[in-house]
């Protein structure tokens, strides 16, 4: 059975931050064959938003927006300041996400990225209400924008707090607000989910996006990810979202730093991109 997505891929394949000067990567992007443009924003103040809209028109490119959550952004600091911080920070990507006209702004925006320790119980419960707490004001804010947001699990070498879709799902359920919804990322579903089918049925129709590379972060149908099981899972939700190739380069010395490659991981990101594009419909319509 075939399942009916689009497709997309994240620029951070081949630089970061976004601005301006990445759009020149659009042409190519639509001649690859990609239906999407994942765009991470760094810096909102990089992104001229009717710039960019004007480019994805010319180039018959859809947008979805992806949050990027480094250490000041972290709504379960006890320090309110850096809650602030997340609040501004989320504005800005909603109305670039409106603007370009997105449906959701996505990411572990939870959290910090990298906040990863062994914690009391105790401890645990007072930042997992923090995170309600304040992710109920951003779905609120979401909701003026016409707009969902989508909570991403991450592998616990990068949270310590969401690395499962059950985990996931029992904090969306506290959220208790319907703009929160779920993207999953197959990297960091193979080192945390026993049974990936099973994840994203749980997910179910919460599931707006998804994320996809090899295990290794290579390129789609190069590795031993189980694509059978994100198959029949994807089949059994009828998910019709989109399919976006995440990886990054480590020419960005920044960015590779902080997912940890430390070497190429193919001879070409152009090749990459491409040749997972061709893996992914193929796979997707057999």
């Amino acid at each position: 059975m075939s399942i009916h997505v689009k497709f997309g891929v994240s620029t951070w394949l081949w630089t970061s931050p976004f601005s301006s000067e990445t759009l020149s990567l659009l042409p190519k992007i639509k001649e690859f064959g990609y239906d999407v443009v994942e765009i991470p924003v760094e810096d909102p103040a990089l992104i001229d938003i009717p710039v960019v809209k004007q480019a994805l028109s010319d180039n018959g490119l859809e947008a979805v927006i992806c949050g990027a959550f480094g250490t000041s952004r972290d709504f379960t600091n006890e320090d309110p300041s850096f809650h602030k911080t997340s609040f501004d920070y989320l504005d800005q990507c909603f109305e670039i996400a409106a603007g370009l006209d997105a449906k959701f702004v996505a990411g572990p925006m939870y959290s910090a990225v990298g906040k990863a320790r062994l914690v009391s119980p105790e401890q645990k419960k007072i930042e997992w209400n923090r995170a309600v707490t304040n992710l109920r004001i951003v779905c609120q804010t979401a909701r003026k924008f016409g707009l969902d947001i989508a909570l991403e699990t991450l592998n616990r070498f990068e949270t310590d707090l969401i690395n499962t879709c059950e985990e996931l799902m029992r904090l969306i359920a506290d959220i208790n607000e319907p703009e929160a919804k779920v993207i999953l990322d197959g990297f960091h579903m193979n080192i945390e989910e026993p049974n990936p089918e099973a994840a994203i049925k749980l997910a179910g129709d919460k599931l707006i996006h998804f994320q996809v590379s090899e295990n290794y972060r290579g390129t789609p149908g190069t590795g031993i990810t189980p694509w059978d099981a994100y198959k029949r899972g994807l089949e059994a939700i009828n998910y019709q979202g989109v399919i976006s190739i995440e990886s990054f380069t480590p020419d960005v010395k920044e960015l590779a730093g902080a997912v940890c490659i430390w070497k190429p991981l193919v001879p070409s990101q152009d090749g990459f991109a491409k040749e997972g594009l061709e893996f992914l419909k193929s796979w997707a319509s057999s």
